[in-house]
């Protein structure tokens, strides 16, 4: 049985989580920058780039999202899964 610290499944599930930490990260500014253009475009006039980059936002940060969020239960629950048998 391999230690905790050489096991290649605990380092991967660590990378995974490394990655999807930055996914979650840039996926919820971008929610935050939608906001941000959607204030600025309802006291300037919904008009030009701003009224482009609030969709543009939310759609390229769900796509980052909704992957994100799920990859991550799946690794807490497999965390979690070895701490309760021993692994």
């Amino acid at each position: 049985m391999a230690s905790h610290e050489n096991d290649p499944v605990r380092e991967r599930r660590a990378r995974i989580t490394r990655i999807n930490d930055i996914a979650n990260r840039i996926g919820y500014a971008l929610f935050a920058i939608a906001m941000v253009c959607f204030l600025i475009a309802f006291f300037v006039g919904f008009k030009g780039p701003l009224v482009t980059a609030v969709p543009a936002c939310l759609i390229a940060g769900s796509i980052l999202l909704a992957p994100s969020i799920v990859i991550g239960y799946a690794v807490k629950a497999a965390e979690r899964d070895d701490l309760e048998n021993g692994r």
